[in-house]
């Protein structure tokens, strides 16, 4: 690892190409869901070895709603699995969670999970990891309008003294500092509804390679591009 390299204090990536992968490989579309979260398990430990602070995954869209029946059963069962075990693993690795996107979808069940593990990790200070569940851009936009204008209702505020910072602290993101790295895997080049207020002046990485093989070697790479860009803010590059 080259020791000037600067690292990004966080990065976004958006999960693609599990199903691809599978199929590729002749097995089902829940075989390769099942590798693409043992791989965010290796990513989690590899970004923070490098200096990385926050990780932040898109796992699940407001849109992934519409996959077949099945395959949506066999993610929730995925990932109630996958929150037990997360629970482990941040207690071993001081890691702080939180679950972005809209809960009140989710089965009761899972939302309990998730309120023991973002209790539970909320003082460590390890890798600040994010998992985007139930998760869409406008849906969390939408949501911070609404919680806005209850305020603006009950006269706690003014509509003219909104500000950006006030939406901030209404997003699902409150106290995270925006990506400056968004990578997404398997040659995709959208951003599919995601972290629409955060990604303003993130850097894009797009790769051909499927999830579940994404690697260190490959975060290391877009940890590369990520140093080679010019960046600038209203003109003014970064120092």
């Amino acid at each position: 690892m080259g020791e000037d390299l600067k690292m990004p204090r966080h990065v976004a990536i958006i999960l693609d190409g599990n199903g691809r992968w599978a199929k590729a490989k002749g097995m089902p579309r829940n075989y390769g869901h099942v590798q693409g979260a043992k791989t965010v398990e290796v990513i989690c430990e590899e970004a923070y070895k490098m200096g990385i602070q926050y990780l932040t995954v898109y796992a699940f869209s407001t849109e992934n709603w519409n996959r077949p029946k099945d395959e949506v059963d066999a993610l929730m069962k995925l990932l109630r699995n996958y929150l037990k075990n997360c629970l482990k693993t941040a207690e071993k690795n001081r890691m702080c969670v939180r679950i972005l996107g809209d809960k009140s979808g989710l089965d009761e069940d899972i939302r309990e999970r998730i309120q023991e593990l973002e209790e539970a990790t909320k003082n460590n200070d390890g890798l600040h990891f994010q998992i985007a569940i139930n998760y869409g851009g406008r849906d969390e936009l939408v949501r911070s309008v609404r919680k806005l204008t209850q305020r603006v209702q009950r006269g706690e505020l003014q509509p003219e003294e909104i500000n950006e910072a006030m939406v901030e602290e209404c997003m699902d993101t409150a106290g995270i500092p925006d990506p400056d790295l968004l990578i997404r895997t398997c040659n995709e080049q959208r951003i599919s509804n995601f972290l629409l207020w955060q990604l303003a002046y993130t850097e894009f990485y797009f790769t051909p390679v499927a999830w579940p093989d994404f690697s260190k070697d490959e975060l290391m790479k877009a940890v590369e591009a990520y140093n080679r860009r010019n960046r600038k803010f209203g003109g003014l590059k970064e120092e």
